[in-house]
């Protein structure tokens, strides 16, 4: 075969794989996903349900109107909240040149969600997928992430932060506890995760109640579980992080 005709093949191979494809699954509340990796980037979105992906990174939270961006190659794990109808879509390269190289928690208007929802079930032909494309390229970027640090004693307040966020446990103890001086531990998180360990401790709260929340605990339960004295102060501080009350948090946003 000429290089001509290898060159030509090729781009007629090249034609035939779609540049969109797609996963849809049901998945019961408590499920796990274990860690494993893609060779595209991924739309991980949840029409029900929410979903916490963990990559070695940190952790990210995806309520429904929200979705996490994985760049290819990024292993990763997912837990699901609820019940959880996950939908997936896999872009080839060639059609996300330019956005993100690490994971990103995004907003999803009404019209990308039907986009998606019509890719799981039909199929993404060219239009659809140059569509999607464009769509994504202007969703913002949302405050659902809990980076972690990599010092290993940071590690360990901030697991011990994860696992319980509505402990009140000071936090020179709990620095203390894992090795280091509250000063140190400080000086890690805003070099590592660019968060002091305050802020880094009200955000693991926070992303609890969004976890929490979606799969179905009220505002009060999760308000306290939380760490909040009130539930008044807890909305509040949702509030505050997130631009909306927990109830219209999670309430279908405006078609954009």
């Amino acid at each position: 075969m000429s290089n001509f005709r290898q060159s030509a093949h090729r781009e007629h191979m090249a034609a035939q794989v779609p540049g969109v494809t797609s996963f849809a699954h049901d998945y019961a509340p408590g499920e796990m996903v274990a860690t494993h990796a893609h060779d595209r980037d991924q739309l991980v979105y949840a029409s029900a349900g929410v979903m916490t992906v963990r990559t070695g990174e940190g952790t990210w939270v995806t309520p429904p109107h929200r979705a996490v961006w994985i760049p290819a190659g990024v292993p990763h794990a997912i837990a699901m909240s609820g019940h959880v109808a996950m939908r997936t879509l896999y872009f080839r390269p060639a059609l996300v040149r330019g956005l993100p190289r690490k994971c990103c928690v995004v907003a999803v208007s009404n019209l990308v969600k039907e986009l998606i929802l019509h890719a799981c079930a039909h199929g993404a032909d060219h239009h659809v997928s140059a569509l999607l494309t464009r769509q994504l390229r202007a969703l913002p970027a949302l405050a659902l992430e809990l980076p972690t640090p990599s010092d290993a004693r940071a590690r360990r307040v901030a697991e011990r932060l994860a696992g319980d966020p509505g402990a009140r446990t000071g936090l020179a103890s709990l620095c203390r506890d894992a090795g280091a001086s509250r000063r140190t531990i400080e000086r890690s998180f805003l070099a590592e995760t660019g968060l002091s360990l305050g802020r880094w401790r009200q955000q693991a709260r926070l992303m609890h109640a969004v976890q929490r929340l979606g799969g179905g605990a009220s505002v009060t339960e999760v308000a306290f579980e939380s760490g909040y004295a009130t539930p008044g102060a807890f909305t509040v501080a949702f509030h505050k992080a997130f631009g909306a009350t927990p109830t219209a948090y999670f309430a279908a946003p405006d078609d954009r």
